[in-house]
Formats: C-alpha cells, sequence, structure tokens
C-alpha cells in the first residue's frame, strides 16, 4: 500500500533575531502537540503554496504578509504519510497578531531554539535559514518521533 502524500506550507515570520513560532497547546489529537512550529499548515484543493501560505499566516496570526521568499522544499518521511513542505520565511508583514486556536503564539529568539521542544529535524533546517542560504532541500526520516536519517538533497 503506497503512502499517503501530504502538501502543507510553512513561515517563520522574522522579526531581528526571533522568529514567530506556534507551541501547540490548544487542539486534543494533534499530530504536532508539545511542539513549537512554524505558521502554516495543508494546502487546499485549488491552492498554491504561495497562496496557502497567505491565507494560512492570516488565518493562525491576523498578520498579511507583504513579502515572503520560498526557502526550501522539506521532505518528511513518517510511519502513515509523506509530507511535502513548503518553507517560506518573511520579514515583512503588518497588521495586529491575535490570539490563535491551535496554539499559542510565541516569539522566539534563536538562540533559545535548542531550549524548546521542536521536532528533532527542524533544527536541521532552521541553520541554513539563519545563514541565508540560497533555496535548498531537505528530507527526513522518522519512525514515531525519533529522527532516523537527514539527507541534504540540494
Amino acid at each position: 500500500m503506497a503512502n499517503k502524500i501530504v502538501n502543507t506550507v510553512t513561515c517563520y515570520l522574522i522579526r531581528g533575531d526571533e522568529f514567530l513560532l506556534l507551541y501547540r497547546n490548544k487542539k486534543k489529537n494533534d499530530f504536532n502537540h508539545g511542539k513549537y512550529i512554524g505558521v502554516g499548515s495543508h494546502i487546499e484543493k485549488g491552492e498554491t503554496p504561495e497562496m496557502a501560505i497567505d491565507r494560512e499566516v492570516k488565518e493562525e496570526t491576523n498578520f498579511d504578509i507583504v513579502s515572503k521568499e520560498l526557502r526550501a522544499l522539506i521532505i518528511f518521511y513518517f510511519d502513515e504519510f509523506i509530507e511535502h513542505m513548503y518553507l517560506y520565511t518573511s520579514k515583512e508583514f503588518k497588521g495586529e497578531m491575535k490570539e490563535c486556536n491551535e496554539g499559542t503564539l510565541e516569539w522566539v529568539d534563536y538562540h533559545n531554539f535548542s531550549k524548546i521542544p521542536m521536532w528533532e529535524g527542524d533544527k536541521y533546517f532552521i541553520k541554513p535559514l539563519l545563514n541565508n542560504e540560497p533555496y535548498f532541500e531537505m528530507s527526513f526520516l522518522y519512525e514515531k518521533d525519533k529522527l532516523i536519517e537527514v539527507k541534504r538533497l540540494k
């Protein structure tokens, strides 16, 4: 039986040395429960990744993205599914942040990333983002919550 492929988008909103992260602590049966992740979710039918990230950022934060950059394609291999995540960053956004029903939004200094609960693989792709590397691709193989393999594809 073939694995289900899920297409998602994530955006790291950046303000100086801080990234806006969503601490997933409000939904029951949340795959990301107890972890800090970037803002985003699934690409809906008829949407491009760019359309989806604009919608997701607005829904989850109330910010409007003024400009964004596609930084990476990240492929996650989990037991139940494969996720293709289009990863964006934005330093230009406007509006007043609102409370999110999926978790707690927090500005986190990137120097503190090693101290917060997040997917182990996320720490690998955040480094090239911080180093302003051009577009890249990576894959991560997980068995349950354990990271088994990391590959730099491009």
